[in-house]
């Protein structure tokens, strides 16, 4: 383990767990908005993927050379209202129990009860559900005969192929617009459902361009003022990854590593899948990467 890795890995695991608020209050503005009233389901969660991506904020280590973490800080937590308002007594509970902690900040703690579990009351996922249910459903269920995890989060146990490994976004986005173009109003009665779910892909894939684009004016910024001359050199590296991917296909190991990441943060910050969007054979989706690079002497073992 080299320096760098070591100073990263001290910092991860001496972080501070906490719950952040950021996605929940970035979700209420966008909700809260005329214009998303008007969009259809999956449309209406790929714009708001897309604003999130404008608009939160982004972490910058010293040390990295991948970038992206799905709150603002490590180990800064989202909550998702739109699945399970939690109550003023579940942030207690997770401010104070024994094993992993989620802290609280009592500015978060006042902004959440007066705003945002008053605008989610009724709304989430999880009224929802409980409001559909038989008074013997809801009695056995309280009693604890079983538990419904689909209540507390989206589903997950996901596994991502090697299509990002082969495309680019915007070769992705083609590939949409030939799909809608495809698309037979007058024969396919589920025409208007499939150019729905398409528009919303292609919106998800413009806000992970974005949430890319962001991070290389920031890393450029931060590059220009930069004084350590062998930090300056990697900012100015991480820049060029990060205006490559996740438009373009990678070309080496590094850009299809930070490709990767920033489309699992991107997955996990979109909506909580149940913390298991798994990366696949990503040894198999990387080697070919490293082979390559140690071979043109990128890189080496």
């Amino acid at each position: 383990m080299n320096d760098r890795v070591r100073r990263l890995r001290d910092k991860s695991l001496n972080a501070r767990t906490t719950l952040s608020l950021e996605r929940a209050r970035l979700l209420t503005e966008f909700d809260a908005g005329p214009e998303a009233k008007r969009l259809s389901v999956p449309v209406r969660r790929a714009a708001f993927f897309k604003y999130m991506a404008e608009h939160k904020q982004l972490w910058l280590d010293a040390d990295e050379l991948i970038v992206g973490e799905r709150g603002p800080a490590p180990k800064a937590t989202p909550t998702y209202p739109e699945i399970c308002s939690h109550t003023m007594a579940d942030l207690d509970i997770l401010n104070s129990r024994e094993k992993v902690p989620y802290h609280v900040d009592p500015a978060d703690r006042a902004d959440y009860a007066a705003t945002l579990m008053p605008y989610w009351e009724g709304r989430s996922l999880r009224d929802r559900i409980m409001n559909e249910m038989a008074p013997e459903w809801i009695a056995a269920y309280e009693a604890g005969v079983f538990t419904e995890f689909q209540e507390q989060r989206a589903p997950g146990h996901t596994v991502l192929g090697d299509v990002i490994y082969r495309k680019g976004m915007n070769d992705l986005r083609r590939d949409i617009a030939e799909s809608i173009a495809a698309l037979d109003f007058f024969n396919d009665p589920d025409a208007y459902d499939k150019r729905e779910e398409l528009k919303a892909m292609d919106l998800a894939a413009q806000g992970l361009i974005r949430w890319a684009e962001r991070y290389a004016e920031r890393i450029e910024a931060q590059a220009a003022n930069e004084t350590d001359p062998i930090r300056r050199d990697e900012l100015w590296a991480m820049a060029r990854v990060c205006r490559h991917v996740p438009t373009q296909p990678p070309r080496t190991f590094w850009e299809a590593l930070q490709y990767y990441w920033f489309v699992h943060i991107g997955v996990i910050a979109e909506l909580n899948t149940w913390d298991s969007f798994n990366p696949g054979r990503l040894d198999q989706h990387l080697y070919p990467f490293y082979e390559r690079d140690l071979a043109e002497g990128r890189l080496t073992e």
